[in-house]
């Protein structure tokens, strides 16, 4: 009876941990929705900020009054990586796929002789990184105790890795975030965000002419570090729509995985309690014919 008893109560814990499962799974449907809704009405903005971007620098070209931030420091030796996870696990592959495009990129890197130093925002992120490159972490950022991200929380970096910059700490920064495609399928994404480097969209009125007050190289100038901040509030954006997608995804294979284990632990039970009665009564007959 007691084998009848670890397999009731092994029933009894798993059906437990389905309902904790659901229950999460819930919630991060919810949250997706919002999260999702915030990453795509942060998509149009990025895009057309891209373009202007894009047309300022290429009519700046290489000059000697280009800014620092398009310009670069004239060297790629040192290399920041800014690497973007969640606070919280339970949410699949989501953070582990990030830090693995950053530890390829980083050994790639290192391969070539540059240097890397490594911008952690997320505790999972730095977690990961912390085993094989704790020498190399200058800085972590904590959000979990933001409910609701803002861009104040992405200037908040940004000022933190333009005044690393400012201070020559170094030449080259990637951001690495996961863009949100649907609830199964998130991009894990690396973007060079100084210097900064825009693509024009060749539709997007290539034969038009503008004209800009003050000089393009002044716009440029107050654009730019905005931009950075512009492209880190918009990954994390996306994070936190993958981190709910994966989240949701993760969860359902888990409330899934715990049916089926109830069906199979309940079929085990039976067995083992038709056997213990067949033997019950085999004692039971054997008794009654030996008097």
């Amino acid at each position: 009876m007691a084998n009848l008893k670890d397999l009731k109560n092994r029933i009894s814990s798993v059906k437990s941990t389905r309902k904790i499962t659901k229950a999460m799974q819930m919630v991060a449907a919810a949250k997706l929705r919002r999260a999702q809704e915030a990453a795509e009405m942060s998509r149009p903005y990025a895009e057309r900020f891209n373009a202007v971007m894009a047309r300022l620098s290429a009519s700046v070209g290489g000059s000697d009054s280009a800014p620092k931030l398009l310009t670069g420091t004239g060297s790629d030796k040192v290399n920041l990586l800014i690497v973007m996870t969640s606070e919280r696990g339970l949410c699949g592959g989501f953070n582990s796929n990030i830090v693995k495009k950053a530890k390829t990129h980083a050994q790639k890197l290192i391969g070539e002789g540059k240097e890397i130093k490594i911008l952690t925002v997320g505790k999972k992120g730095r977690d990961q990184l912390r085993r094989d490159y704790a020498d190399k972490l200058v800085g972590h950022v904590d959000l979990s105790d933001v409910k609701r991200l803002s861009y104040a929380d992405a200037q908040g970096i940004a000022k933190d890795v333009l005044a690393r910059f400012d201070a020559g700490e170094f030449d080259v920064a990637t951001l690495f975030y996961s863009e949100f495609e649907n609830v199964v399928s998130q991009i894990p994404q690396a973007k060079q965000i100084i210097p900064a480097s825009f693509e024009e969209d060749e539709a997007d009125g290539a034969d038009s002419l503008f004209d800009y007050e003050p000089s393009e190289e002044a716009i440029l100038a107050d654009l730019l570090p905005r931009g950075v901040a512009t492209a880190i509030f918009s990954g994390l954006l996306e994070n936190a729509a993958s981190e709910q997608g994966a989240r949701m995804s993760a969860m359902d294979n888990a409330t899934r995985n715990a049916g089926e284990m109830i069906e199979d632990l309940t079929i085990e039970y039976n067995r083992s309690r038709q056997a213990v009665i067949t033997n019950e009564l085999i004692e039971i007959i054997s008794g009654a014919e030996a008097l």
